[in-house]
């Protein structure tokens, strides 16, 4: 029954979130276009997006877009036009909305797509550094500062990214950054107790390296941070390919036995499975190495003696999946990251439902540390790769941090 209190309330609230000016955004991007990120988090903030059983329109409002390249298929003119923003030739322009200061209260920056040179390595030279550089000189030169998101990986150098995170501490602005992978639902919906002790912890992961084998690092990353001590982070990696992949596996370099319980969570295997349908014990029966044509392996051994593994298996699966062996608990922890389908990919609304948190509430609701050593983890595997697959220390990577205390993801 609706009382008279509740109603009295209610009311009440529903006038602060109507009379409340929204807040200002800057969208700094690579691109706009159809299935570019630009356009799956930036429609976020026009439109609204689905959020706990309900349409959510945010209380902020974009004011200024900066597009460093326009392709074909750029959207970013008609979404202007359309939503009554300006689309500005410079960053400087669109964080001052072409006045004299800073004239926005939020900036979300999206480095991803578009045509950019790649290194030796294999990574794309998106400019996340340089757009984020432009941003911090602003808030210098007008001693004002506003909260920043970064999409997916800080930068594709872990000097450059630590620069950015230290820019963060030092001008004492929130900052987040990373995968949507981290606060997507999960199959089952559970996450490690805080404080407990990993004997062992695998990701599976599928799709190219650098720009997915980002978000299967976080994933796992988002996971294992929970343990006890916390995150003090890693002393080495290694990243290894083909066929040595499996002798690994033969070897006890990683559980065959997580790698069951991880592919038990998929809702793609492939093969068998996805010819007629039939169930199938991919470890087991043997099946890995005829379906997956070139698999890779990134061995993390962490500062504080855990050793967790990722292995990309393309061909074998097309989702994301988490499995742990934990101290005191019987049964294998286990868990998928659901990646829901395009066009509409809903896990990109959880993630600016994140970003959302902290620019109204101006705090991170969990650190940019993680996204910061997950940067850097990827970037030392892909060294190792290019070295001939050898095993790198990385005392660069001593980045501590604690885990947020509540759960970032949708709890169903």
């Amino acid at each position: 029954m609706i009382t008279r209190r509740h109603f009295l309330s209610t009311s009440a609230a529903s006038a602060v979130a109507q009379t409340s000016q929204p807040k200002r955004l800057a969208i700094i991007t690579t691109i706009y276009r159809y299935l570019s990120h630009a356009q799956h988090m930036g429609d976020r903030w026009l439109i609204g997006y689905p959020l706990e059983g309900e349409w959510h329109k945010p209380n902020v409002k974009v004011v200024s877009l900066y597009v460093d390249q326009k392709p074909e298929g750029d959207q970013s003119g008609e979404r202007a036009r359309e939503f009554g923003f300006s689309v500005y030739p410079t960053i400087g322009e669109a964080l001052r909305c072409g006045g004299d200061k800073l004239a926005v209260d939020a900036v979300l920056i999206i480095g991803e797509h578009g045509k950019y040179p790649k290194n030796d390595k294999g990574q794309v030279l998106y400019p996340r550094f340089e757009f984020f550089d432009q941003c911090v000189k602003v808030f210098e030169k007008d001693g004002r500062v506003a909260p920043v998101f970064n999409d997916k990986h800080l930068s594709y150098s872990f000097d450059k990214a630590r620069m950015m995170v230290d820019a963060s501490h030092r001008l004492k602005f929130p900052m987040l950054a990373g995968s949507s992978l981290p606060v997507t639902w999960r199959l089952p919906s559970f996450d490690l107790p805080k404080g407990c002790v990993i004997e062992e912890a695998l990701m599976v992961g599928v799709g190219g390296s650098d720009p997915m084998d980002f978000h299967a690092l976080e994933a796992m990353q988002c996971m294992v941070e929970r343990r006890k001590g916390g995150e003090t982070g890693v002393k080495s990696v290694q990243l290894i390919e083909g066929d040595a992949v499996w002798t690994a596996g033969e070897q006890g370099r990683y559980s065959k036995e997580l790698l069951r319980s991880a592919l038990s969570r998929s809702d793609t295997p492939l093969g068998l499975s996805f010819e007629d349908s039939r169930p199938q014990d991919m470890v087991t029966s043997g099946v890995l190495p005829g379906l997956v044509k070139n698999p890779a392996a990134y061995f993390i051994e962490y500062r504080d003696g855990l050793k967790a593994t990722l292995l990309m298996l393309n061909g074998a699966l097309r989702d994301f999946n988490f499995a742990a062996r934990v101290k005191g608990m019987r049964d294998l922890q286990s868990t998928q990251f659901l990646l829901t389908p395009e066009p509409n990919v809903t896990y990109s609304a959880c993630l600016m439902s994140k970003v959302e948190e902290m620019f109204l509430s101006g705090v991170a609701p969990y650190p940019v540390e993680r996204t910061l050593l997950t940067s850097g983890m990827l970037e030392a595997c892909l060294t190792s790769k290019v070295q001939g697959h050898v095993k790198l220390d990385t005392p660069q990577l001593s980045v501590r941090y604690q885990a947020p205390g509540k759960p970032q993801y949708p709890v169903a």
